[in-house]
This record gives structure tokens, sequence and C-alpha cells, in this order.
């Protein structure tokens, strides 16, 4: 059981780990300070597509599911296993890869840009004139 546990977290953290690198940089447009984290885990997800390494979640779910009596992942790796020809045919991986980079691309762009309009706009300074949310307006008490 325990083992099966082990397979099943690395799973669901396998795919947080690609979903943010899919998706991640739209979360910086928010939060820009996250923006180092996702260049590193981008820059990472493409050594790993370009050069072939094995992730080490994929040697964590396939120890932790060979160990619980269950097959482990293939050689390919967890987004061949569950992605490829499950959410996306097979035949259109470069595409979906090429559109992944591209998504990845887009927000960092969104960032810049929203990073360059911030510094340009000044803050605005609160409203002195309406009372602050919650608290009662300024006046002769009776």
């Amino acid at each position: 059981m325990l083992y099966r546990l082990i397979g099943d977290t690395a799973m669901v953290i396998h795919l947080a780990f690609v979903l943010y690198v899919a998706l991640g940089g739209f979360l910086a447009w928010k939060w820009p300070r996250t923006f180092r984290a996702h260049l590193g885990c981008a820059l990472y997800g493409l050594a790993i597509s370009v050069i072939g390494w094995t992730c080490p979640l994929t040697r964590v779910e396939t120890w932790g599911r060979t160990r619980a009596g269950q097959a482990g992942l293939p050689d390919e790796g967890f987004i061949d296993h569950y992605l490829t020809g499950v959410v996306y045919p097979a035949d259109h991986l470069v595409t979906v890869q090429v559109g992944v980079g591209a998504v990845i691309v887009l927000s960092w762009i969104g960032l810049a840009l929203l990073t360059l309009r911030r510094r340009r706009t000044p803050p605005t300074p609160p409203d002195r004139t309406r009372p602050a949310h919650g608290a009662e307006p300024a006046g002769p008490s009776t």
C-alpha cells in the first residue's frame, strides 16, 4: 500500500510540475517574484525534452509502482505514458511541444509588458475624500 501511494504521489507531483511548466508564466503576472522559479522549471523541462534525460519523478513513480506489484512507466516517461495518445494524438507530439513552448513565451512577453506598464504608471494615492471600507465617515457627532 505504501509503495502504491509513493507511485501515485509521484504521478500527481509530476502532473503538477508539467502544468506549472506550461502555465506557470501566467502566475508570474499576479506574483512576479515567481518568474525565476518558472524560468528554472521551464529550462529544466526543455532540457529533459531536448536531451532526453529521465526525470527523477519518473524514476520515483516507477520504483513505487514496481514495488507495489504494478507496471512501472515505460522508458519514454510520464508524458508519453499519460498524455501522448490520451490527451492528444501521438502524431501531434511535436505540434503540442511547439504549442506549449509558444504559450510559455507568450506568458513571458505578457509579463514583460505588464512589468513595463507597472514601472511607468505611478501608484495612485488613496482617495482621502472617502472613508476607508468599514470606517464611519468623519463629521460632527451629535
